[in-house]
């Protein structure tokens, strides 16, 4: 650094790579809830790194002082415009999660059938072969879900 000039310090260097590295953390987790507390601190922590960046100063208002002096605005308006997009991001996960809930009872991420051949054949050290079918993912064994077991409503049931 330049005598004279004030960076960050080296706490909120730490907390930011606090942040980032427990949001990646929860990130890789399976369950949804943890997901999402993933993603909530990793973009806390890009926001304080956004602001780190940025130049401290006088408010950024043309005549209060001397142009060398404000702050820069730039950061503030991306911080901004981050914790709106983090913001419907959480939605969604959220909404994700609850249906997860509804439909399974949990909220973990579960395996594809395809990840579950891929073990398998990783466990007995094969490899995996192509799918050189060409019959459609309708009609692909492979690719088929097995429907989930769906909650009766009042009026779904017979009658």
């Amino acid at each position: 650094m330049r005598p004279g000039v004030e960076g960050p310090t080296l706490v909120l260097v730490v907390a930011v790579g606090v942040l980032v590295g427990c949001g990646v953390t929860l990130l890789l987790e399976r369950s949804l809830t943890r997901i999402l507390l993933g993603v909530i601190l990793l973009g806390n922590g890009v926001n304080a790194l956004i602001l780190m960046g940025g130049r401290a100063g006088a408010a950024p208002v043309v005549g209060v002082a001397p142009a060398g002096r404000l702050s820069d605005a730039l950061p503030q308006a991306m911080i901004l415009t981050a914790i709106v997009i983090t913001f419907g991001l959480t939605a969604f996960l959220l909404a994700v999660s609850y249906r997860s809930w509804y439909l399974t009872g949990d909220d973990e991420v579960p395996d594809d059938i395809e990840d579950r051949q891929i073990r398998r054949a990783a466990e007995r050290n094969e490899v995996a072969t192509a799918d050189l079918g060409g019959e459609g993912p309708d009609a692909d064994p492979e690719q088929v879900d097995p429907e989930l077991p769906r909650r009766l409503r009042p009026g779904d049931g017979p009658g």
